[in-house]
């Protein structure tokens, strides 16, 4: 005999739901989209021409909006529209070309992109009155920012560059009838460190702590070797260094199906002294296909903080958490839309020679 269960839920919005909230002008720019900026359960942000250097991240509390914050604390106003090199260990904040104008009953929630992490670009989303980075509060009305700060490497940004991405979530109450609901494929999973060797005989890369910018426009342009230290096998360890920005593998495939979207946890601070993932979202698809042929490795991050750290192989490094699809998105990573990173295994972001 089949249970129901009435209760409240959040689920991920797919691509078509995201087009929706743009036809109702709930999100809203001052500048057409782009085609590829409608991802399958996100939306890529577009950086606008006005920037300040600022003294220091912040977080404007629930009384105060960003532009009286910018009043107090910028150093300088910076014009986007031609470029400007961001340098490294320098705080700024970008004011993006979308603005939301949200349902009460629909959040938003922030995230680097991909190339954007594995750049060492540590990207965070600001809103007025918010106390939370990254999280936009149901029934926000009003702009977006983008705090930016290069941590390894400089970099000329301009005008339009994608940096990080929304998802929104639908509060809503549902019936659902548990018998068919396959509550085990979305408990959160442990994903640990690959440390054995690959086809190249790597293991990971480390960046160099001294190069020359990199232009995020450029893509498949930049020489390897110039800007990251290749990382052999030794005797399946690493000794993570303080403030050394590593790019390494999951030993585990990630697979996510057409219905799901993930997160990965981007700190635990129990299992060592560092950060793992600072860009951590699967869109529906990422290494799934039903001949199980597009197997894909999870990239990581990992900043190590205070003191040096021991890796081992196989190590955990944090969970994996799944979350619901309010429906299957017309778009499915890697099917539908072309990527850079299906299939992946150990690899930098775009920008660089493959």
């Amino acid at each position: 005999m089949c249970s129901n269960e009435h209760s409240a839920y959040k689920s991920v919005l797919p691509s078509q739901k995201i087009r929706k909230l743009l036809l109702n002008q709930q999100i809203l720019s001052d500048t057409k989209l782009e085609n590829e900026q409608i991802q399958p359960s996100s939306m890529d942000l577009r950086l606008g021409p006005k920037a300040w250097r600022m003294r220091a991240s912040f977080l404007p509390g629930i009384k105060r909006t960003v532009n009286s914050c910018i009043s107090e604390f910028a150093m300088q106003e910076i014009e986007l529209s031609n470029g400007y090199i961001l340098e490294r260990g320098s705080v700024y904040l970008i004011e993006l070309k979308e603005s939301l104008n949200l349902p009460d009953d629909i959040e938003g929630l922030a995230n680097a992109k991909s190339s954007t992490g594995r750049l060492d670009l540590f990207t965070r989303l600001i809103s007025d009155y918010c106390t939370e980075f990254d999280r936009v509060i149901k029934g926000y009305k009003g702009p977006l920012y983008a705090e930016i700060a290069p941590n390894s490497f400089s970099v000329f940004a301009k005008e339009n560059i994608k940096l990080n991405q929304i998802r929104f979530k639908l509060e809503h109450s549902q019936i659902i009838n548990q018998n068919k609901l396959n509550k085990s494929s979305f408990k959160p999973k442990n994903f640990s460190i690959n440390l054995k060797c690959n086809n190249s005989y790597i293991i990971g890369y480390r960046a160099k702590p001294h190069t020359d910018l990199i232009d995020l426009s450029k893509i498949n342009y930049y020489k390897i070797e110039d800007y990251w230290e290749k990382i052999i096998p030794n005797n399946y360890q690493i000794v993570l260094d303080p403030g050394a920005f590593y790019i390494l593998s999951s030993r585990e495939f990630v697979s996510i199906a057409p219905n799901q979207a993930a997160e990965m946890a981007p700190y635990l601070p129990l299992i060592g002294e560092f950060r793992v993932h600072y860009a951590g979202f699967f869109d529906p698809g990422f290494g799934y296909s039903s001949d199980n042929t597009q197997k894909s490795r999870a990239v990581l991050e990992v900043r190590c903080h205070d003191t040096p750290f021991i890796l081992e192989h196989g190590q955990n490094m944090g969970q994996l958490i799944f979350e619901n699809m309010l429906e299957e998105p017309d778009l499915i990573y890697g099917k539908t839309l072309k990527s850079n990173y299906q299939g992946q295994g150990l690899k930098l972001s775009k920008h660089f020679k493959a």
